[in-house]
């Protein structure tokens, strides 16, 4: 987090929320009408948010330690920050406007912070580092217990319906699926929340449903497997477990503690996936030295659009940490040695083959793995109406599918009247769903996806 008395930006108030719905549900309330006496002072954010009725909310941060804040909330909810705690943040690293700096919080904000710092104080004899250390390993260790039983609870939840069969033990009915991410909620596994819902989505979709949703649950069993015996997997794979379970590790943190890696950072592709109230950039960048290929993430809330903006075909000398994984993709961009210029040389780009090969490696190391990134060249792009698009070897060898999903992209039609028939280079996301082509080559990079 940043020191004391600067305020944070939205990735990092984001990067608290306990879940995706959470982060939702807070981008919805990160606008000035839902508040009321909002106020703020370095160690301190407060504000009351409306509900349903004449009922408000009285939500709070404790900043005191950045590393360690606190929140308050007088609504039920069990989550940890609330969405109203979240709202009230994001709309707090917005500006002064809506959340304006104060001297003093209210009584019942005041209170708060009050016993909340008395309480922290370390016992006589006791330093100051070492009750937090403790205090943290114990509210981690809690968090793992109740994550332990979240996932002894889905797997007999798995069991019973695999043991009576998908039709017959409710596979097919989303409340049931809904009831069960809503316990991994109360059990802090959001990771494993997000699973259980997308699988609630899965029936009744096509024909082929139950072998997807087959499919789908044994990657969850696996992945419940792969927890109970986490402390026993190879670092990388462990990281990549708790992070799939929803165990995250913010950027800060990852900046502070992995080796920085400095390169020339080609921008592959910059493109949003915008919710409700939540926008998602996703950016992909590929390193001129060191080959590494790596995904920067960036959240705008409440209407905003996300802070980090590098348009594909620039190139930024900077550093970039990765977070820990079994297959180190995801990075934080840590310091920049100069302005983004143009981009050099495009990375090398292999054949239909060599990339599904690629992606088959990288599962092996990541089974829940859901994008590779991809550089295919010499391909040619072929609509196809019975089986859709697909990208073509040259040579007249293996053929790519287009994820379906993409099939309808206008940006399809204009990578096929650039190559005029003839092979390009293109990059994208390589899934279980076919290949998602984000950008490609002609005179320069041009976008497919923004």
């Amino acid at each position: 987090m940043n020191p004391q008395g600067e305020r944070w930006t939205a990735d990092q108030v984001l990067a608290l929320a306990p879940d995706a719905a959470s982060r939702t549900a807070g981008g919805r309330l990160a606008v000035p009408g839902s508040w009321s006496g909002t106020g703020a002072r370095p160690d301190a954010v407060w504000g009351e948010c409306a509900g349903s009725g004449s009922r408000s909310y009285q939500a709070a941060a404790d900043l005191a330690d950045p590393n360690r804040p606190g929140y308050r909330c007088g609504c039920p909810s069990r989550k940890v920050p609330c969405k109203h705690v979240l709202g009230l943040l994001l709309l707090w690293a917005a500006g002064e406007e809506a959340v304006p700096p104060a001297d003093e919080p209210p009584p019942w904000a005041g209170e708060w912070l009050d016993k909340r710092r008395r309480r922290s104080e370390p016992p006589p004899g006791e330093g100051t580092s070492a009750s937090s250390s403790a205090a943290a390993d114990r509210r981690a260790a809690a968090r793992a217990g109740r994550i332990a039983d979240g996932v002894a609870e889905l797997e007999r939840r798995l069991a019973d319906m695999v043991h009576g069969g998908l039709a017959t033990s409710g596979g097919g009915e989303r409340a049931l699926w809904d009831r069960t991410a809503a316990r991994m909620v109360d059990a802090q596994a959001p990771g494993l929340a997000s699973r259980v819902r997308e699988l609630g989505t899965l029936p009744g979709s096509g024909p082929d449903w139950a072998s997807r949703l087959l499919e789908e649950c044994a990657l969850l069993h696996t992945l419940n497997r792969a927890y109970a015996r986490v402390d026993r997997l190879p670092p990388g794979l462990a990281a990549t477990v708790r992070t799939r379970v929803g165990i995250s590790v913010d950027a800060a943190t990852v900046l502070a503690s992995a080796k920085p890696v400095r390169d020339d950072w080609l921008v592959l592709s910059q493109y949003d996936d915008v919710g409700d109230t939540l926008t998602t950039r996703r950016i992909w960048l590929h390193g001129g030295r060191t080959g590494r290929t790596a995904l920067v993430l960036s959240y705008g809330a409440g209407g905003r659009a996300p802070e980090l903006s590098l348009p594909a075909g620039l190139s930024l000398d900077a550093d970039l940490a990765f977070h820990p994984a079994a297959v180190p993709l995801r990075a934080a961009l840590g310091a920049r040695y100069g302005a983004p210029a143009p981009g050099a040389e495009p990375p090398r780009g292999t054949g239909v083959e060599a990339a599904l090969a690629a992606y088959g490696t990288a599962l092996r190391d990541d089974p829940w793995l859901d994008a590779w990134p991809v550089v295919l060249d010499g391909v040619i792009p072929v609509p196809d109406a019975e089986h859709g698009w697909q990208l073509a070897d040259a040579d007249g060898g293996a053929a790519l599918a287009v994820d379906a999903r993409h099939a309808d992209d206008t940006g399809l039609w204009r990578l096929m009247a650039v190559s005029a028939g003839g092979p390009v280079r293109v990059f994208g996301e390589c899934g279980h769903r076919g290949f998602a082509p984000l950008a490609f080559w002609g005179p320069d990079l041009m976008p497919l996806r923004e």
